[in-house]
């Protein structure tokens, strides 16, 4: 599960599963960009950008605690082909239909 811990050290976990050849998936999309194989997970992008409409409706006089509770609406994959051409991986067409970035 993503924490400040996995993202403190995403180094060292990629590491050890390309050392035993693990192929692990992970959730933020920083793992994938810095060697993992695959992430699955929420947008981080979007994330950081949907709070606002909160911070204004509160601004302009909405209590907080009547806001509806906001769950991730989009999700992105990031694909690592080298880290997957290391672990002798195959990815599929379907993966590669599906997946909003590369990493060659």
């Amino acid at each position: 599960m993503p924490d400040a811990f996995m993202y403190a050290h995403r180094a060292t976990i990629i590491s050890a599963a390309a050392r035993n050849n693990v192929p692990a998936v992970y959730s933020p999309s920083d793992f994938a960009r810095d060697g993992g194989l695959l992430s699955y997970g929420a947008d981080q992008v979007d994330g950081f950008r949907r709070p606002a409409s909160y911070v204004d409706r509160i601004l302009r006089g909405e209590k907080p605690g009547d806001l509806p509770v906001q769950f991730p609406v989009k999700c992105e994959m990031v694909v690592d082909l080298k880290t997957a051409k290391a672990l002798g991986l195959a990815v599929p067409p379907s993966i590669l239909l599906r997946a909003d970035e590369f990493i060659e």
